[in-house]
């Protein structure tokens, strides 16, 4: 790859093409600089040369099984106190008609649970969820809670983190939803969101998952009061995590939306500029991770589309029914037929391969 204007990017840039690791240092160094198209090339680059031109993407659907939270996070916009206005707890019969309605699809293949932390509802009860679920859809994928909910079952439960995650794998748990790291950041998480799992707790959770083989995500909630340094701090303590264990399947970059939140008044939604540049920049510190996901959920679909050529191989899927960003304001649609993704893939110049929550690849169009 021929090198482009002499700049302070220099000596970043030849480290990347010789395939070498980046440092802290490195990273800083991009996350000030204002390339963005050459940042843009290096991470396009870097991922055609580790991932090839398949885009993945999967048929799935949503289930916030409720939006009840102990937590209250400063950031988020779909939390409610029990009995506050617009606050729901599903049914296992809602959870099981909302499916019903997804199975439509007959491409329907994964769901993904994340949902708020209910201040009554036990381990049991969120298990019985699983088993219905499985007893009734055995053929679906099921990707399900973060490191945060998982955390929470372990206390309300006596269980340690290893025997919860052993009984979610045996109720039909294929996959650990990467949500919840936010900034893995104990400054940011005591001012955000200090009732919730620690970053050393989120961690733990990802750990022993690996070690039991269950495969998890990862992810990064940027653009609110954390600094750019504690944004490459983030990136690192995952890549040295995915070193230990490599059980991270793919890293999403979550712009925050303030729209609804606690810090709606103090901060400003995130710019193009800002989200193309972090993806990018995750393409090229996490050299251990093999896909990075262009959420089309937050980020809108043209710029998820954009994304594409900062780095990203993966755009998540058709979704079907989304409730926690669009709580935030987010500006998407809720939901994306199949072929709408496979344009837009296409589109990018680029081939789309629908997977199941473990990437196995099920078909190419």
């Amino acid at each position: 790859m021929k090198l482009l204007k002499k700049t302070g990017l220099d000596k970043t840039e030849q480290k990347i093409l010789n395939g070498e690791r980046l440092t802290k240092e490195d990273g800083l160094t991009l996350f000030e600089s204002n390339e963005i198209a050459r940042i843009g090339a290096l991470a396009d680059y870097v991922r055609r040369e580790k991932c090839g031109d398949i885009v993945f993407y999967n048929v799935n659907c949503h289930v916030n099984l409720t939006n009840i939270c102990t937590s209250r996070c400063k950031f988020c916009a779909f939390g409610r106190d029990d009995g506050e206005r617009g606050a729901y707890a599903m049914t296992v019969e809602e959870v099981l008609n909302l499916i019903r309605e997804a199975m439509k699809d007959p491409n329907m293949s994964g769901l993904h649970i994340v949902s708020g932390l209910h201040p009554t509802w036990t381990f049991e009860d969120y298990l019985n969820f699983l088993h219905v679920i499985k007893e009734n859809f055995p053929s679906l994928y099921i990707k399900g809670f973060t490191g945060v909910e998982i955390t929470h079952f372990a206390k309300i439960s006596g269980k340690s983190v290893e025997e919860v995650l052993k009984e979610l794998k045996a109720a039909g748990l294929r996959a650990i939803a990467g949500g919840g790291a936010e900034i893995l950041s104990d400054r940011v998480r005591n001012l955000l969101c200090p009732k919730k799992a620690t970053a050393a707790e989120w961690l733990n959770v990802a750990r022993t998952a690996h070690r039991l083989g269950i495969k998890t995500n990862a992810s990064m909630l940027y653009g609110h009061i954390e600094t750019l340094e504690e944004r490459v701090d983030h990136l690192l303590t995952l890549r040295e995590l995915q070193d230990e264990t490599g059980g991270f399947q793919t890293f999403i970059c979550f712009p925050f939306l303030p729209k609804n939140t606690a810090l709606e008044k103090e901060i400003k939604q995130t710019s193009m500029w800002d989200d193309l540049r972090t993806m990018a920049i995750s393409r090229l510190m996490l050299d251990n991770f093999k896909n990075i996901k262009a959420y089309w959920v937050m980020l809108t679909v043209p710029v998820a589309q954009v994304a594409l050529g900062f780095g990203a191989n993966d755009i998540d899927g058709t979704v079907h029914r989304e409730k926690i960003i669009h709580d935030a304001g987010a500006t998407s649609p809720t939901a994306l037929a199949e072929d709408e993704i496979i344009k837009i893939i296409k589109d990018a110049g680029r081939i789309p391969a629908a997977v199941d929550c473990n990437f196995n690849i099920l078909r190419t169009a």
